[in-house]
């Protein structure tokens, strides 16, 4: 991967911790005891199946502490666990936490791994708040929604190395036998040099999977917080929270980031809050490779979720696990659940002391869907080391409390500025 100007300069020189004692940290799971306790900030629905997840990864592993912005969400996640995975289940009531500082109470129990899954507004916040409380981490997709948030997901991913502690990152395509084989066959050179790709996220409105919550009495910040996948500055739009993953496939076969973008989308039929319902960006990556990205949120239209490696000697589909061309292949060896894998690959490397950190890979593929939006919302073309570096944007909110919070207009390419 590429580094950026964000990357290591000076970063040791900010903290406080001297090398012995980050050395310690990766060493804090329980010696002696093969029980592994986990923790989760963000009691939702994807939260929930990840802790299921975790605990049908590996023999031994507790779910022992859960923090939630909302009481009923939580409630909701106790009542699938205790039914799910009751033997795993022991987050006693008074290891539930609720309101905006339940992560910080979540992390101050002694879990050794904690799930981060609240909305992709806050992931940079608890990435580094977990890191810097010793706990390795399993974190969703995407890694932020601003290039603000994108550099501090960078730059804890470099405390986490120097603190031995793993970070796994929702994107599990990194974890499915069928793609690391297909991957290793590109970069082997089996389809020869690579010269284009494409990427798809064509689906139906995510309605039916994800709850809108009707404004009526609740304060602005409560509704966005609830309706968050509609809005955003909560979810960065479906190119980042949900194309993201085959925009991480395209990052890993071509072994780096883009260099610079165009894109273009709007809202056909969306009505629910901010964010559009289609986009195309064409980015373009060292030595003049053009990747096609498409990802759409529509009923009715059809569907595509692929990714696609052109070479000078074959095409590798690797979604399918399919090779054409000079070198053929087909894929049919065993590929289990990737949401278990990752958990289970996870737990591995708690348990055996060998960090996984795939915080900077997800950092910079959330940074191509933010790119990408950023190029959509406005009309303007960019290059990936001015978004990185230079650009200013920050779509936090004035403060973390339920007050009025407008909601932007939905962006107007040509007359939205590029910040």
């Amino acid at each position: 991967m590429g580094e950026s100007s964000v990357s290591r300069r000076d970063f040791i020189k900010a903290s406080a911790v001297s090398v012995a004692a980050m050395g310690m940290a990766g060493r804090a799971y329980a010696a002696g005891s093969d029980t592994v306790r986990v923790g989760i900030i963000g009691c939702g629905g994807q939260g929930t199946r990840d802790l299921v997840s975790c605990v049908k990864s590996s023999p031994g592993v507790e779910i022992a502490a859960m923090g939630d912005l909302f009481a009923d969400r939580l409630a909701e996640s106790v009542d699938k666990l205790t039914k799910e995975v009751p033997d795993a289940f022991k987050a006693t009531p008074d290891r539930r936490f609720v309101g905006w500082d339940a992560y910080k109470k979540v992390l101050q129990t002694d879990v050794h791994v904690v799930v981060l899954t609240a909305p992709p507004h806050w992931r940079a916040q608890h990435l580094q708040a977990a890191i810097e409380a010793g706990k390795h981490v399993f974190m969703e997709k995407p890694g932020g929604v601003d290039p603000k948030g994108i550099r501090s997901v960078i730059q804890t991913s470099e405390l986490a190395r120097q603190k031995n502690l793993s970070i796994v990152a929702g994107t599990q395509r990194r974890h499915s036998k069928k793609y690391q084989e297909i991957i290793r066959r590109i970069h082997d050179g089996q389809i020869g040099r690579i010269v284009a790709a494409q990427a798809y996220w064509n689906g139906g409105d995510m309605l039916g999977y994800w709850k809108w919550w009707d404004k009526e009495n609740l304060s602005d910040m409560e509704w966005q917080c609830r309706s968050w996948p509609w809005f955003t500055w909560t979810s960065g739009d479906h190119i980042v929270e949900q194309h993201v993953h085959n925009l991480d496939v395209i990052n890993w076969a071509l072994q780096g980031h883009p260099e610079q973008c165009m894109g273009m989308g709007g809202r056909a039929v969306r009505t629910l809050g901010n964010i559009y319902d289609h986009f195309a960006v064409e980015f373009e990556y060292a030595g003049g490779v053009r990747v096609a990205s498409m990802c759409r949120q529509i009923n009715g239209s059809a569907d595509r979720i692929a990714e696609r490696v052109v070479g000078t000697k074959g095409v590798a589909d690797v979604d399918r696990g399919v090779i054409l061309g000079e070198n053929p292949f087909q894929y049919e060896g065993p590929d289990p659940d990737h949401y278990v894998q990752e958990m289970a690959d996870l737990i591995a490397s708690v348990r055996e002391g060998k960090p996984i950190n795939e915080g900077r890979n997800v950092a910079e593929s959330t940074m191509n869907a933010i790119m990408g939006r950023m190029s959509a919302y406005t009309g303007r073309a960019l290059k990936w080391d001015w978004a990185m570096n230079a650009s200013k944007l920050d779509l936090t909110p004035p403060k973390y409390d339920w007050i009025d919070l407008p909601v932007d207009p939905v962006a107007t390419p040509g007359k939205t500025q590029l910040i």
